[in-house]
C-alpha cells in the first residue's frame, strides 16, 4: 500500500531565515513558520520549523524576510542530534521541496497586504 507525506502551510516568517553550506557548497535555509487557525478568542498559532536545500535556500537568502507571507511545500521529518552538553534532542521540521513568496513587498512591511498586525503572531 502507498504512503504519502506532505506538508502544505502558509504562514509568516517568525525570523529572519539563518543559513549555512554544506560541504559540498549547497546553501541551507533555516526558519520558523507561524499557522494560525481559529478565530476570536480561539485564535491559535502553531509554529513549525522550516528547511530548504540548495537553490531554493538561495532565493530565500535573498528575498524572505521575518513576517513575510509565504506558501511552503514538503515533507515532515524527523531527526535527532546531540546538544553540547551531550543530550539527544529531538527535532521534528518541513523539508521544503517547493516555497512561493504572498503578496507583495511594501515599504517597511514584510507583506502587500495591509494589516492593522493582529493577524500577524509576533
Amino acid at each position: 500500500m502507498a504512503s504519502v507525506n506532505k506538508a502544505i502551510l502558509v504562514g509568516h516568517v517568525g525570523k529572519d531565515p539563518e543559513f549555512r553550506e554544506t560541504k559540498s557548497g549547497d546553501t541551507v535555509a533555516n526558519f520558523s513558520l507561524a499557522t494560525n487557525s481559529g478565530y476570536g478568542d480561539n485564535k491559535t498559532t502553531e509554529w513549525h520549523r522550516v528547511v530548504f536545500f540548495g537553490k531554493t535556500a538561495d532565493v530565500i537568502k535573498k528575498y524572505v524576510n521575518k513576517g513575510d507571507q509565504i506558501y511552503v511545500e514538503g515533507r515532515i521529518s524527523n531527526r535527532s542530534y546531540d546538544d553540547k552538553e551531550g543530550v539527544k534532542r529531538y527535532v521534528t521540521e518541513i523539508t521544503g521541496s517547493s516555497m512561493q513568496m504572498l503578496g507583495g513587498k511594501s515599504s517597511g512591511s514584510g507583506g502587500g497586504e495591509e494589516s492593522s498586525g493582529e493577524d500577524i503572531p509576533f
